[in-house]
């Protein structure tokens, strides 16, 4: 533990690219194998599920350190972070050990057997034997917090200046249903295995947000453009005679999309498509809220998959007669998809995603406006000449979407957030006016500066009616602007409408609560989304 501590310092104390890479080769090369493999796993958001609820933790960690524990109650909003006030109490370790990260990994996975007693006693122990960084790093990975500023592609690119391998094959072997249980350092990384990647996707070829106007990208001839829709970027892989489909999130979701199985029956082995899973009504998408009752369940029952059937609307050709053909061209790639899916019947549940046709981007702008009637979010603009890239590299994809929906609501409730501001109240509710009433309808807790959530913060203060909990109801005085990007009916809201994105854009000090938006605004703006 005391390597990976160290490693968690080094890139902990600094934000540059190359230092981080430097620092996590050389942990990949001298760190045993096993610790290796773990850490891969926990950069690349395979954590080990939380074992001990926080609540023991806090009761532990007071005894330990002979706090009482209204005093650890107060402490810990303070410190703002529940690991690293459990690391700050307790007093120094008795022992000193070097156990690597597997031996706790698999102490912590061990827990979960055992009865409250016996966990309690392994924690104490290992708290005893680490010095403050070591415990704070142990305490988030059993709160299942575990969190640290290196992207997969950062660590990618270590990994390959370590192991002298290439990192295009490298983040094809850390994409997966793999976990430190499943595999061995030497099979994810080092051993020639052809038979592991019948089921992997690709890395995701990702875009960023258009931050200029399109004309800067220079004649539209040289570009492609597509609907943005709004569903689940995934990938249908057919290898193996088999199909599996991953999300963009590296979660594999075969099961969640049974209707997807009849891919088998129209599309050849080998083939790999990038596409957007929507549910479709048979003419078009249906709104995001259809796919969310079919996003967490894993069996889906035959009532949900008549009233909200899916289908892939593909993007790109990725893979053809187990040909990679991500070096070819976009307009190669696109060729292919199109020639593939041109026989295939309308009851195949994939089916190309439209390119539109422009010749100026006055036009495209103009198309681009009628999105939402498309049930779309904007546009994607891809280079015609672009391979499929791994990862977010900017110039060849732009997302162009639409400009969000805003509504200008009134804060009723606030509440603390957390790590570095939790003495600030960050999360907010809002309500818009009905009649006379105040009805909540959205949460927000983004968008406000540093300086303007220290403002509303000593205000919340003064101005507090009740408290629930850390939850306080504030005097309804201050209106702000939420923007999001859809809404749709919700029974289990009181307004009866669930907002998709809400964020604060703007604190409205000019506004008074009489001009906040209204409830019949928001059902109005519902009937327009369709």
């Amino acid at each position: 533990m005391k390597r990976f501590a160290a490693l968690f310092t080094a890139l902990d104390q600094t934000t540059g690219t190359n230092a981080k890479v430097a620092a996590l080769s050389a942990y990949f090369c001298d760190a045993p194998p096993e610790d290796r493999l773990w850490t891969v796993a926990l950069f690349s958001g395979r954590r080990p599920r939380r074992t001990i609820t926080t609540t023991r933790l806090r009761e532990w960690a007071a005894g330990a350190a002979g706090f009482p524990h209204w005093l650890f109650e107060e402490c810990y909003p303070i410190v703002g972070d529940l690991a690293e006030t459990i690391a700050l109490i307790l007093p120094p370790p008795a022992r000193d050990t070097d156990r690597g990260l597997a031996h706790w990994t698999g102490t912590l996975r061990a827990a979960s057997g055992l009865d409250e007693a016996a966990r309690k006693a392994l924690v104490l122990a290992a708290w005893d034997e680490m010095d403050p960084t070591q415990r704070f790093l142990f305490n988030k990975l059993l709160t299942g917090g575990f969190r640290v500023g290196v992207s997969q592609k950062l660590m990618t690119r270590a990994l390959a200046k370590a192991t002298d391998r290439d990192e295009a094959e490298l983040a094809h072997r850390l994409m997966g249903d793999w976990t430190p249980d499943s595999t061995s350092w030497h099979r994810l990384i080092e051993a020639d295995d052809p038979g592991a990647s019948v089921s992997r996707p690709y890395p995701f070829c990702l875009a960023h947000a258009l931050d200029g106007a399109a004309e800067d990208l220079g004649p539209p001839t040289g570009w492609r453009a597509e609907w943005k829709w709004d569903g689940i970027r995934g990938q249908l892989i057919l290898r193996g005679g088999g199909h599996f489909v991953w999300s963009r999130g590296e979660e594999l979701m075969t099961d969640r999309f049974p209707e997807l199985a009849r891919t088998r029956d129209f599309l050849p082995d080998g083939t790999v498509i990038d596409g957007e899973i929507v549910v479709w009504d048979g003419t078009a998408p249906m709104p995001f809220s259809a796919l969310q009752k079919r996003i967490g369940r894993k069996t889906v029952p035959k009532k949900l998959l008549a009233a909200a059937p899916v289908i892939v609307l593909a993007y790109d050709l990725l893979e053809q007669g187990g040909a990679d053909l991500r070096d070819q061209p976009l307009a190669a790639r696109r060729a292919a998809l199109e020639t593939l899916l041109a026989p295939l019947p309308p009851d195949c549940p994939v089916r190309p995603s439209p390119m539109i046709p422009f010749d100026s981007w006055t036009t495209l702008s103009d198309t681009r406006d009628t999105a939402r009637s498309e049930k779309a979010e904007g546009l994607m603009l891809k280079r015609a000449d672009s391979p499929y890239r791994a990862g977010r590299r900017k110039g060849d994809w732009w997302k162009w979407k639409l400009d969000p929906l805003t509504v200008d609501a009134v804060m009723i409730y606030a509440q603390p957030g957390h790590g570095r501001r939790a003495n600030l109240f960050t999360d907010f509710t809002f309500a818009v006016l009905s009649g006379n009433e105040l009805v909540p309808f959205t949460k927000a807790f983004s968008g406000l500066t540093d300086d303007e959530f220290r403002d509303i913060t000593a205000w919340v203060r003064k101005n507090t009616l009740q408290r629930f909990g850390p939850v306080r109801q504030v005097t309804p005085e201050h209106v702000f602007e939420i923007a999001f990007e859809g809404l749709h009916a919700s029974p289990r809201h009181k307004s009866g409408i669930a907002l998709r994105f809400p964020r604060m854009t703007r604190w409205r000090r000019d506004k008074p609560v009489q001009e906040a938006n209204t409830l019949a605004d928001l059902q109005e703006m519902l009937k327009a989304f369709g």
